[in-house]
């Protein structure tokens, strides 16, 4: 078995024909599941400047959620080697996406603002320099081709 690879694997099923497919722009949904073996389904969509529906997840907020997911975890794992004890973690991801003339877009960058409670505030400045490493370790991170900037946040006391 080989250690250095991992597949993974999820199913997509649309769920928005509304009786004539894509005979239309605005006469389909873009309401989709998302699933994978074991897991409750997500319920997806498009953004709602798409025609999407606000109660689902678009794709544009799942990669925001893996790329704060990602850092969070990778981080969590740095600060055990570097000897700081988490005691609490938030983060507030946000992306910018820019749209195109001809109808393509990317994502130009994201920024992370985690909120690391500390066991000892003292290692408070070495706790937040760890965000650098984190994201060179983070698998999502490293395969995005957009800018991940992170902006800690000092939780009040």
């Amino acid at each position: 078995m080989n250690l250095a690879l991992h597949n993974y694997s999820v199913s997509i099923h649309w769920t928005g024909n509304r009786g004539e497919g894509t005979a239309s722009y605005r006469g389909y949904g873009r309401d989709h599941v998302v699933s994978a073996d074991g897991l409750p389904d997500l319920p997806g969509t498009a953004d709602p400047t798409f025609h999407g529906d606000r109660d689902r997840w678009n794709p544009e907020q799942l990669l925001l959620a893996a790329l704060s997911q990602c850092h969070m975890l990778s981080y969590l794992h740095i600060a055990v080697k570097h000897g700081v004890v988490v005691s609490g973690y938030d983060d507030a991801a946000a992306g910018t996406l820019r749209l195109n003339r001809d109808g393509s877009g990317e994502f130009l960058e994201a920024t992370l603002h985690p909120r690391v409670a500390l066991a000892d505030e003292s290692q408070r400045e070495l706790a937040d320099s760890l965000h650098r490493e984190a994201n060179s370790v983070c698998f999502i991170a490293r395969s995005v081709n957009f800018p991940v900037h992170h902006a800690p946040v000092t939780p009040e006391a």
